[in-house]
């Protein structure tokens, strides 16, 4: 599979919609992942990021002006253990709730489909990360509309044992703007990953769309120990 620039990929597209990325550190050290918001209404807008436990949830910057917290106010990131788990959407407590019940990841996401956001029908994209006595590995999700028909989801699983040194995937829910939205298609994207937490959190968020951008959050796991380091961005402030 040929390595994208990620930085190219967000510049290129005004409209990624949300995005996972996750990988691994070039030195081999860090379980790396990145997740953002855009909006284009004003409510998807009215948005930050805010750290919540080991996790960050969505909130209303000014909640006077909140219209409709439905799809919008969310756990994205939540840690279970040894897993931590990223969304675009509230199946975050789904995947917590049922693999703390002994359930997969890939079980746990079979009790959801795409948001109910005709016509548009969102994808709900997910991603899991397991670090353990130095070891990682994780997995991606993406379940979608069959090309823009509700009558039928599509899921897919893509898992990623061992990941190698400075390599990622990014998968996001839009291949750009329209109306409706056109859902991703393909596999998760094969990006490169740095070392440097801060060059990484301030390139992904220069590139994305000056306009449609909200929130970014970066966190890097040192996989022998398991601690970790947090950047979250607000454009709102």
């Amino acid at each position: 599979m040929e390595k994208r620039d990620i930085y190219a990929e967000l510049k290129n597209n005004p409209y990624p919609g949300r995005g996972i990325v996750i990988g691994k550190s070039e030195d081999g050290k860090y379980a790396v992942t990145a997740y953002f918001i855009m909006g284009r209404s004003e409510n998807s807008r009215n948005r930050v990021f805010v750290e919540d436990g080991e996790g960050i949830r969505t909130q209303a910057f000014d909640p006077s002006k909140l219209t409709d917290p439905h799809l919008i106010i969310y756990a994205p990131v939540r840690v279970l253990g040894n897993k931590t788990i990223v969304t675009n959407g509230d199946q975050t407590d789904t995947i917590y709730e049922l693999m703390n019940q002994q359930q997969t990841f890939e079980q746990s996401l079979r009790t959801r489909e795409f948001e109910d956001d005709a016509p548009n029908y969102t994808p709900r994209i997910s991603g899991i990360m397991k670090v353990e006595a130095g070891e990682y590995s994780y997995a991606m999700s993406i379940l979608k509309s069959a090309n823009g028909n509700p009558d039928c989801c599509n899921r897919f699983t893509f898992s990623y044992k061992n990941p190698l040194n400075g390599e990622g995937h990014f998968i996001h829910t839009y291949m750009g703007d329209g109306n409706p939205l056109p859902s991703f298609e393909g596999e998760p994207k094969l990006v490169s990953i740095p070392n440097d937490m801060d060059e990484f959190t301030d390139k992904l968020w220069e590139n994305l769309n000056e306009d449609n951008k909200v929130s970014l959050f970066v966190r890097y796991i040192e996989i022998e120990t398991g601690k970790y380091t947090t950047r979250i961005i607000n454009k709102n402030k």
